[in-house]
Parts: structure tokens; sequence; C-alpha cells
């Protein structure tokens, strides 16, 4: 009898915390969530030598963060460092770091520690693509690829992860892809790369939730192709659905996501249905759409860089 008492006890406390974080979901949806305050906040950007790490950069510099910038290319890197300061940042520190290079990760981030304080926001960015087809692309390119696109979250988690447990306050920013969400031709070692970086930061997530870390958050973004560069060449055959997004608007929604503590972030809005329609449809069903929106042939026109920036 005590028993059953019990287990009735603990569905009635499930099934009322449960209604109330629907009717929380409903509200927020409604009603924007507050933006946090990041004024002081030493806040770390891989890759932000270009792109949309430097336009991530730009958006926290005129919130009065403490800027640390992470890239491999010195000469862009140090463009971003001029910029922000242009942009109202006080505090900007420029590293060379590749962030492929396990050993140059923890070097760069001791360095960090040394000269800055804790890193408080993450936002692992650094990312490259091949835009090759799964058996024409070499082993040392894909290697690459979860070197810069996965592997690196490993180890700025494992470098900077500890002081924010330690503090019990910190964000951890993870920018994987919508090819994170599903499998795109001709994108086989980034969808991989970006699943398991989605996976990883998901998984953190969860670790610092059963430890009770409630100061700790996380984002995981997901954006559709933006015009950095990055997927030059690349289209979309339905526009109004999935638009290439601008560079300037999606840093600015993805700072607002970080900044409302939103878990996942997808852009466009689109894709949420998306991983609905994934959930449940035959597959057949799925390529049917696949195909008639032509994501199949998105890759087509990929033009390669030439250079790193």
């Amino acid at each position: 009898m005590s028993f059953n008492l019990q287990s009735s006890k603990k569905l009635f406390i499930f099934l009322g915390k449960s209604l109330f974080t629907l009717l929380e979901a409903m509200i927020f949806a409604l009603l924007p969530k507050q933006q946090k305050n990041v004024a002081g906040e030493i806040v770390l950007i891989t890759g932000a030598g270009s792109g949309l790490g430097r336009l991530l950069a730009l958006q926290f510099a005129g919130r009065g963060s403490v800027l640390v910038l992470w890239d491999v290319n010195k000469e862009g890197n140090e463009e971003t460092y001029k910029m922000a300061q242009e942009a109202g940042a006080t505090r900007v520190h420029a590293y060379t770091c590749d962030c492929s290079q396990k050993e140059e990760v923890y070097r760069v981030a001791d360095q960090v520690k040394k000269e800055v304080g804790d890193v408080s926001i993450l936002i692992n960015n650094a990312g490259i693509v091949t835009g090759k087809n799964f058996l024409d692309c070499p082993d040392e390119l894909m290697e690459k690829s979860f070197d810069v696109n996965f592997k690196a979250h490993l180890w700025t988690y494992k470098a900077f992860l500890p002081a924010m447990i330690a503090n019990d306050h910190g964000h951890l920013v993870c920018i994987s892809s919508s090819a994170g969400l599903v499998g795109v031709n001709g994108l086989a070692d980034y969808c991989a790369s970006k699943f398991a970086a989605f996976g990883l930061a998901e998984s953190v997530f969860v670790e610092t939730f059963v430890q009770n870390q409630k100061g700790i958050k996380t984002t995981i973004v997901c954006p559709f192709f933006i015009k950095t560069g990055m997927f030059e060449g690349c289209t979309t055959a339905c526009p109004s659905l999935l638009p290439i997004l601008e560079p300037e608007y999606a840093a600015e929604k993805i700072v607002e996501a970080i900044l409302q503590e939103k878990m996942y972030f997808y852009m466009p809005k689109f894709l949420y249905f998306m991983m609905f329609l994934k959930s449940f449809l035959p597959l057949k069903t799925a390529l049917l759409i696949g195909d008639y929106l032509d994501i199949f042939h998105a890759m087509d026109g990929f033009l390669e860089r030439k250079k790193k920036l």
C-alpha cells in the first residue's frame, strides 16, 4: 500500500511539473524571454578571424563583454580585434590558435586563463567544409573536418568547463548546422562532424543537469547555409522556406538566442517543422519532400575556398 501511495505521489509530482514546464514554454513562445546581461563576461569565440565568428564578436563588443578571439589566421583575427574595438569593446584579446591541434588548444587556453581569466561564455564556432562526395574526399580532409568541427569542442570543453563548474556559472555555445540534423548529399564528413558536435553539447548539458549545476547553460545553434563564403555556390530551390541566411541577421539572432539562454536554436524556423516531420514520416515520403525542395542538389554548385579566411 505504501509503495502504491509513493508511486502515485511521484506520478502526480511529475505531471504537475510537466504541466508547469509546458505552460512556461508556451508563455515564452508568446512573450520573449528577457535577455541576460553579459557585461564583464569573458566570451571566447573560435574562428573569430572571419565570417560568422567575426560577426558574433562584433555583436558582443557593444555589450560590455571581455572578448577572447581565437583563429588560426593571425591577420584575420587581428582585423577582427580592431573592428571589435571600433564597435565599442574595451577589452579584447586575440590569440592565434589552430583548434584542430589538441596540444595547441590546451597551451593557448592556459595562456588565456593566466592573462584574461576564466572564460564564462564559450562559443565553438570554428569550422571547415570539404564539399566532396564521400568516396572522393581524401582521408586527411575528413580527419581535418573532424579535428576542427568536432574534436576542437572536446578540447575547449576540457579546458574551460572545470572553472565553469567550480563557479557554477557559464554558457557553452555549439555552432552546429542544419547538416547536424539531417544528412546532406555531398556533405557526409561535414554532417558527421556536426552531428557529433551536437551530440557532445547535448550530452554535456545532460551531465550538468544530473549534477545539479544549474548555473551552466547550453545553446546549440543549427543554421541553414549562411552567406559567409563558406558555402559559396550552394543554392536553395525554396528561398521562402529555406533561405540562404544573411550573415549579419544570423549573427544577431544567434546572440539573441544565447542571451535568452535557449537550448536549441534553428534557422530558419522551417527547420523545426522539418525535424518534426522527420520524426514520424515514412522514409519514402521524407525523400519525396527532399526531392520537391531540391535539397539533394543544394551542394551541386559548391565552390571550394582557395585560401583560409
